[in-house]
Order: structure tokens, then sequence, then C-alpha cells
């Protein structure tokens, strides 16, 4: 079968949130992009506001189960992720970057990664790339080259793509992410071979 993973990590913390929103019309893109090469998408949505204070407990014990548990697996687990966060104070949001402190340091190894970002004005999108890119490249994620920032303005402009370029932005992105995915095996998910006992378990020693 055909199929890739395609996880969704949305940070916003209002609801409804503008950033669910851009991670929604992101991994919509990204779903019709693959469907146009014959690959169907199964999507994950990870909404972090839903988890916050599993994250957090997550933080101060070393431990993730239930829901967050699920969610780390299926990060881990992912062909594509699509990651979008709210800027606050000129970098990303404090749920987002302690989502990602609690994933093991190769977790996101050689992942294709579509960043997107949201903002009460255009000033903040340089956040994406001296705050959020650093922070997944440092990871080793495949960040792709097309980031998306969307400020509160972009969804009120009416119009084409002449009027507004977030649109054609998000397309583009899309399509960016589809291809790279497309291009990789799909892979194996998380926590598949975790059940194999080692040769020393099996000869007791």
């Amino acid at each position: 079968m055909n199929e890739r993973s395609v996880v969704v990590v949305s940070a916003g913390l209002s609801q409804p949130s503008s950033t669910r929103l851009l991670a929604d019309r992101l991994t919509a893109a990204t779903v019709d992009e693959l469907a146009a090469r014959g690959i169907t998408a199964k999507v994950t949505n990870v909404e972090l506001r839903d988890l916050a204070h599993d994250v957090v407990n997550a933080m101060l014990t070393g431990y993730s189960g239930g829901a967050l548990a699920a969610a780390v697996d299926a990060v881990k687990g992912a062909d594509g992720i699509v990651a979008v966060t709210p800027i606050y104070s000129a970098s990303y949001a404090g749920l987002f970057k302690s989502f990602v402190d609690i994933l093991e340091a190769d977790s996101l190894a050689g992942i294709p990664v579509l960043i997107g970002a949201t903002g009460g004005t255009a000033r903040h999108s340089l956040a994406i790339d001296y705050a959020l890119r650093p922070l997944l490249a440092y990871l080793r994620a495949d960040v792709q080259a097309t980031a998306v920032f969307a400020a509160t303005d972009d969804w009120a402009t009416a119009g084409g793509d002449d009027d507004n370029p977030l649109p054609a932005r998000i397309r583009r992105a899309g399509r960016e992410l589809a291809e790279t995915v497309a291009d990789r095996e799909p892979s194996a998910p998380a926590g598949l071979f975790d059940a194999v006992p080692s040769f020393t378990d099996l000869l007791g020693s």
C-alpha cells in the first residue's frame, strides 16, 4: 500500500487558533500533492494545548505516558511532519519548545519537517529563520526550504495571490514537503521493533 504518515504538531494556545488554521492549510496542501503522486496520507494531529499538563509532567519526571506517549511515537514514526507554532517575544512558544525537549535526541533525525508560524504582525516572521529553523536543524530534522508565516492581517486579506501571497506560499510549501516525503522509503512505525529481544536476552546473559 502506497501510504505515508504525516504528523501535524500545532502549538496554538487558543480555541479557535490561527496556528491550527495554518497547520490545517499546510497539511491539506501536502495531502493534495501526495494524492497527485498516487500516495495516500495518514494524518495524525498532535494538538499540544491538549497535552500541556502531560508535557510539564514529562519534563519533571522524565516519563511520557498515555496520550503524550502516543504523540511522541507518532512523531518518531512520521514520514513527514508539519510543525506550526505561534511566535511570542520573538521566538517559538514555550509549549512547543517543551514538547521538543522531551523528545529523545534522535527522534527527528532525517524526518522532513515543514515549519510554519503565526504572529500578530509580519515583523515576527524573522523568528522562523533565527529561532525555529535552527532548533529543528540542531535536532537533525530535514527542514524544508519553504517556511510559512501568517500574520493576523493575512487571514483578513481578500482577493487572489496578487493581494495576498499566503495561499500560494502554502501550496508551494506543501508541494515541497510532499516531494520530499514521496522520494523517501516509508518509515517503520515507532516502537515496531521494541519488543524484539536481543541475543543477550535470549541467551540469558
